[in-house]
């Protein structure tokens, strides 16, 4: 079996935290592990982490404040032509890591899978 390249490594890292981040744990009080992943990725750096790591996989971002307690992020492969993947939340991170989540949700070239990062957040 060939060796996984650095970027295929790289996206599935990318992927695992944020099904950390967006880990719905159901009314419970998350593990420390889930605390410590939200910790890191729940603010601005985090944020930047996200966006450079979505980059290295070959997609640009399109981030707006929609209004005071809504943001919208967008990543896609062309120039904001089609989105690869869409998220909204009540911070900027949250919709950061939706969009990201579904984006990473499917192989370049693949089709859009239905299910989404509401499979797995919190409401």
């Amino acid at each position: 079996m060939p060796e996984p390249s650095d970027l295929a490594c790289r996206r599935a890292l990318l992927t695992a935290a944020l099904g950390f981040a967006l880990l719905d744990t159901r009314g419970k009080p998350a593990p420390p592990q889930v605390k410590a992943v939200r910790a890191w990725l729940d603010a601005w750096p985090g944020v930047g982490d996200v966006v450079t790591g979505m980059s290295r996989q070959g997609y640009m971002l399109h981030m707006s404040n929609v209004d005071s307690s809504t943001w919208r992020a967008t990543f896609s492969r062309e120039t904001m032509l089609s989105a690869d993947g869409l998220g909204a939340g009540a911070t900027p991170w949250r919709a950061v890591q939706e969009a990201a989540w579904n984006a990473l949700g499917q192989a370049p070239g693949e089709a859009k899978d239905e299910t989404g990062a509401e499979d797995v957040i919190l409401p």
